[in-house]
């Protein structure tokens, strides 16, 4: 993701930097961009949509891209098929205004439109009743909106490969799909089916979405035509380079068949190449064992070589982490990519404020592959790793609609807060429930196998709703603390005599009967929290230490004086250099 989708990538220790290690890369081409300010509404994706725009269901994406490397520049043509749901006099869809529009057509026929700021409106030539179909027809040319530093700030990268040729990729997850085509810039705006045909000068390959009906290839040009099914409004991407296929067929452990596709640079290590090819399998086995079936297994598992860091772009995922190895034996961003394929492309919030049931999800699942694949030590150590980070400055969920730039507080909590709080939420319900829950989340239901679910928007009263089906018990007190308040909840514990006692403080005193572990001597209680309060016997000799397994996310000071000293540190060795 982007908002910041991996600013967590390399720290040199748990919290001493927020810089990824690929914030270093071409720092000369940063200063290159020139171009127009993004207009207000595209750097708000996903915020208030046009009233119209509700009324618009969105068939088919039909969209053809000429990728002009020599000149830095594309040209486009879209046909959007849409069914009204309700009388309509327009149709509303978010595009760049900086792009230089050739015709516009409804239904084949020449239509008056206006795109000031980035809302594209074109009036019909007469009203659309509800359960209408129409075909809105856009042709334009121009150059996108080129990413200064991709993804932590949208748009398309101009590269070159080692060996020479051009080697471009998009990443428009923060801004929206309107940097590249017209489209609902909504999380709920996903096409029901999108073809792209990609042409770009021979012998370039540009792998994409879902699967590959046919290539042609004429007067010094290719032409890749695929095809893909419910795409998030992101994920529709452009990535051209000169690629070699290494590929296989996977058999799941549902019965199916899933093809196996990496796109990578030619001349890349042979030896690299077929280590990071190696963990697909892995992962998959991971997540069919602890999720469910690939969601995708028509089409394919699918990742690209990209000259930026990621991006969970659905079966095609970006990769850019130069095959770095990993002392926990595995590839933490093809892991982290891969996880939203469930997390964010079968399941997609349907709005930004719900954002942390894609990267939370997808957070917790490397320190739960870990314990999978290596044991508890480093599902622990991943975890601590990533505590340093939490900042809760606002809650992860607000009690308003937000767009991509509101979710983006520069603190990651949708992240490793989310993170945490589904590490407690397991702990506290069982590992059956928690699945169960999981699994209700991603299909719609709890018994999830290859032809039965299709893809669906969540919100996170979707999640509360599956956990307490799944333990027949109300746990709306667990999500309102952790993810509707801003700061962590307090455990406090007092000696009294031969007495320990212990109780919880929340931000707004509200209700927190979370259960608490103490370890009392050489043994461990287990304290109820009725009311958010407990006690145990403790004599004078013993010693107590709370949570003494690491199961609670709560407020940590010696964690918050830690990243005080740190800030304060960097501050000081940048003043004095």
């Amino acid at each position: 993701m982007r908002c910041n989708p991996f600013a967590f990538v390399v720290l040199t220790s748990a919290l001493v930097s927020a810089t990824p290690a690929f914030a270093q890369r071409d720092e000369a081409k940063k200063s290159e961009v020139r171009q127009p300010e993004l207009s207000a509404l595209t750097r708000s994706s996903g915020g208030d949509p046009a009233p119209r725009q509700k009324a618009m269901r969105f068939d088919k994406a039909d969209l053809a891209f000429k990728v002009v490397p020599d000149d830095k520049a594309i040209a486009g043509d879209a046909t959007l098929s849409f069914t009204a749901t309700a009388a309509l006099d327009a149709l509303v869809v978010d595009f760049d205004p900086h792009y230089a529009i050739d015709a516009v057509l409804v239904n084949g026929k020449a239509a008056p439109w206006r795109n000031p700021e980035g809302r594209m409106t074109i009036d019909l030539p007469k009203p659309l009743a509800g359960g209408a179909h129409v075909a809105l027809r856009i042709k334009w040319h121009g150059h996108m909106h080129e990413a200064a530093k991709a993804p932590w700030d949208g748009g398309i990268v101009w590269s070159k490969a080692p060996t020479g040729e051009p080697w471009i990729a998009t990443a428009v997850q923060g801004e929206g799909c309107d940097l590249l085509w017209p489209c609902i810039d909504q999380p709920w705006g996903e096409p029901a089916l999108v073809e792209q045909r990609i042409t770009v000068p021979a012998p370039l390959v540009a792998p994409s979405n879902g699967v590959l009906l046919e290539v042609k290839e004429k007067n010094g040009w290719r032409t890749y035509h695929w095809r893909a099914k419910q795409l998030d409004t992101y994920a529709v991407a452009l990535n051209v380079g000169p690629y070699e296929l290494k590929q296989a067929d996977y058999k799941s452990r549902f019965g199916n068949t899933i093809p196996l596709r990496y796109w990578h640079l030619k001349g890349d290590d042979a030896a690299k190449v077929d280590y990071l090819f190696a963990q697909l399998p892995q992962f998959l086995d991971f997540f069919e064992e602890k999720i469910g079936p690939y969601p995708w297994s028509d089409e394919k598992v699918g990742i690209v070589e990209t000259p930026h860091l990621g991006m969970e772009h659905q079966t095609i995922n970006a990769y850019g982490n130069d095959y770095r190895r990993d002392s926990n034996g595995y590839d933490w961003l093809m892991q982290h990519e891969f996880s939203h394929e469930w997390f964010g492309n079968q399941m997609t919030n349907l709005n930004w404020n719900d954002m942390w049931l894609h990267e939370g999800f997808g957070e917790y699942m490397q320190p739960l592959y870990l314990q999978w694949f290596r044991g508890d030590a480093q599902y622990f150590a991943e975890l601590e790793k990533q505590r340093g980070r939490i900042a809760n400055n606002e809650p992860v969920v607000a009690d308003h609609p937000r767009s991509s730039d509101q979710v983006d507080v520069g603190d990651e909590d949708i992240y490793f807060k989310g993170e945490w709080v589904l590490h407690t939420l397991r702990y506290l319900i069982g590992d059956k429930a928690f699945f169960t829950a999981a699994r209700k989340l991603v299909y719609g239901r709890t018994d999830p196998a290859p032809g039965n679910f299709a893809p669906r928007y969540a919100v996170t009263q979707d999640f509360i709703d599956a956990v307490n089906a799944a333990t027949g018990t109300d746990y709306s007190w667990f999500f309102d603390v952790y993810l509707k308040s801003a700061k962590l909840p307090k455990l406090i514990a007092a000696r009294d005599g031969n007495t320990l006692k212990v109780h919880w403080e929340t931000e707004g005193d509200k209700p927190f009967p979370m259960p608490v572990q103490v370890r009392v001597g050489d043994h461990d209680v287990d304290l109820p929290m009725t009311g958010g309060q407990g006690e145990t016997a403790i004599a004078a000799s013993e010693s107590y230490t709370l949570d003494p397994h690491s199961r609670l996310l709560r407020d940590q000071p010696e964690i918050e004086a830690y990243k005080q000293d740190v800030a304060e540190r960097m501050k000081a060795a940048k003043k004095a250099q």
